[in-house]
């Protein structure tokens, strides 16, 4: 069995991950470095120069590359991942995976996501908190969808990474 993290962005995923998997005694995969790996270069940089339909492709490929070769692996995803192509679908008819959305609310993300901005492309343009806080409540609306339809919606907000992975392992067993 492999968990399937998912989320928006500094939802805690790769977190979280790391805890689960060594609580679990599992291997930990992060899908982003992986792609970063695999492919030698970061991800921003897959963007700028191929595109990011070239990224969703090849996100939709290193998924499944890693949900076949894998076994006992908590794997988080992008918080993109589930939104593109069939991947969601492609893990809710894996019956070897579960995936687990990390929910929070757009409050805590605003938070969590103003003291990392330079670090995440995709908001670091924003100017203020309320375009901050604006972009992630639009963002959050079109993604939701794709994420409540996780086996464990597990509420986050508030949490410590370990209550959170206490509160998976509840979930699971």
């Amino acid at each position: 069995m492999n968990i399937f993290l998912v989320g928006y962005m500094a939802s805690g995923k790769s977190t979280v991950g790391r805890l689960l998997a060594s609580r679990l005694r599992y291997n930990f995969i992060d899908l982003d470095s992986y792609i970063e790996e695999k492919e030698g270069v970061k991800i921003p940089e897959i963007f700028s120069k191929k595109g990011e339909i070239y990224f969703r492709k090849k996100e939709a490929f290193y998924l499944k590359e890693i949900a076949m070769e894998n076994d006992k692996t908590v794997i988080a995803l992008g918080g993109g991942t589930p939104c593109y192509g069939n991947n969601m679908e492609f893990l809710k008819t894996n019956d070897e995976a579960i995936t687990i959305y990390l929910r929070l609310t757009i409050q805590e993300l605003t938070e969590r996501l103003s003291k990392e901005k330079e670090n995440r492309p995709v908001v670091s343009h924003l100017k203020s908190l309320d375009e901050l806080q604006e972009f992630i409540g639009k963002h959050l609306f079109e993604r939701q969808f794709f994420y409540n339809q996780a086996d464990i919606v597990l509420d986050a907000n508030g949490y410590s990474p370990q209550k959170i992975v206490e509160k998976i392992v509840m979930a699971l067993f």
